[in-house]
């Protein structure tokens, strides 16, 4: 386990969307990233929780609270050795759940290697 301090973790989540393309940021709407440090009864590095972009409707999706992607801080450093395996693992978890904002499900998040 490699522990990070919760200011450098952010950092490091905040550092791994920046490293998304332009043009795939430029189209995240109203997702906030939350940094927990579990999930309760669970074994996550990451959640995603919302309604996917290829569900929103102009009728259907109006008022609603943004989308939360939940990063599990703990989770993660419990399985990296240095703080760049943890930039990798908080790069990684970010992509897989920023998919799910995009609407790819996890078995095509699978065959693509982000899972």
């Amino acid at each position: 386990m490699f522990i990070v301090s919760n200011q450098r973790f952010e950092e490091l989540a905040a550092e791994a969307l920046a490293s998304l393309p332009e043009n795939l940021s430029a189209q995240i709407d109203n997702v906030a990233i939350l940094i927990e440090d579990n999930a309760q009864g669970r074994s996550l590095f990451g959640l995603y929780e919302g309604v996917p972009l290829t569900n929103r409707g102009l009728r259907s999706y109006s008022g609603v609270l943004p989308d939360r992607i939940t990063l599990y801080q703990t989770a993660i450093c419990s399985v990296c050795h240095s703080e760049n395996d943890v930039r990798v693992q908080v790069r990684k978890t970010v992509i897989h759940e920023i998919a799910h904002h995009f609407g790819i499900s996890d078995p095509r998040l699978e065959e693509l290697g982000w899972a």
